[in-house]
């Protein structure tokens, strides 16, 4: 089993013919991901990598059946991707795009919602279940299927721990970048609930950062879980007022903090690690 995405997926890229859509459009398939169609307005009826080209997001689920979406789509227009694929009914929507401006973020998040439709992102990664699919922007080749769930906000450290893990000899049942913005489709909790619900998950390791409440809230869900989850928070040494990295990753008042999340975390039986290292000593200790 895997959460999110699998087998059965059947992938949308949205913004197919861009560069970054394209050349990550070719390493999805190479990974073995049931790409059936693309959409670039203006482009319909031509081919990409051997994947059919429409206009529409509705076209294309119309006529090809696709059931999730990633959008390569630039800052100004991804919003609108984003609506188009919730209101063709597409179900798992995937934005890696990074910048989109928080007001259409917060328009298109709630349409998501309401239409029924599932957003990652944005300014996230992707997603993979390794073996099954891979739907993002992450290294393929570090992963391999096994007993670990993470989920995390940062893209990098995602692949320093499953790079860790994978050379340890300890694989991952699937892997989420639910992204670093402040307005993002899907939380720690969300995907927590579902590696309690997967059947080849046996331990979760949740990758936070600075900023927002997001871990304090998982924290909380995490004291009703039957799994063992290993927690990590990037971070600890910015100051306040500073954003780090991702735009989500700011400490104003008071609030988002690396002790408060660490404090969290700590209260439920969290380990809280230290380094790379440690979170996957944690993760043996608890696979034991």
């Amino acid at each position: 089993m895997s959460i999110l995405v699998g087998k059965d997926t059947r992938l949308l890229v949205q913004g197919i013919t861009g560069r970054e859509g394209g050349f990550h459009t070719a390493q999805m398939l190479r990974y073995g991901t049931n790409i059936v169609a693309g959409v670039t307005p203006g482009k319909g009826g031509t081919e990409f990598e051997g994947v059919p080209v429409f206009d529409s997001v509705a076209q294309a689920r119309q006529q090809t059946g696709a059931n999730t979406s990633i959008i390569f789509v630039p800052p100004a227009f991804a919003a609108d991707a984003i609506l188009e694929a919730a209101d063709a009914g597409i179900e798992l929507i995937v934005c890696i795009t990074e910048g989109i401006p928080v007001l259409d973020m917060v328009e298109a998040a709630q349409a998501v919602r309401r239409l029924g439709s599932r957003l990652i992102g944005p300014n996230c990664p992707g997603l993979i279940s390794p073996g099954e699919a891979l739907v993002g922007i992450l290294p393929g080749s570090i992963f391999t299927p096994g007993p670990v769930g993470l989920v995390s906000r940062s893209g990098t450290l995602t692949y320093e721990v499953v790079n860790e893990l994978t050379a340890r000899g300890i694989g991952q049942s699937t892997c989420v970048g639910i992204g670093g913005d402040p307005i993002i489709g899907t939380r720690f909790v969300d995907v927590l609930r579902a590696f309690e619900e997967d059947l080849q998950t046996e331990v979760v390791v949740m990758i936070g950062e600075i900023g927002g409440t997001d871990e304090e809230e998982a924290a909380e869900y995490i004291r009703t879980m039957s799994k063992p989850v290993v927690g990590f928070i990037s971070g600890r040494t910015a100051p306040p007022g500073k954003r780090m990295g991702h735009a989500g990753a700011i400490i104003s008042g008071g609030m988002g903090t690396a002790e408060s999340k660490v404090a969290a975390l700590t209260a439920v039986d969290v380990p809280v690690a230290d380094t790379i290292l440690d979170i996957v000593d944690e993760v043996e200790r608890a696979l034991k």
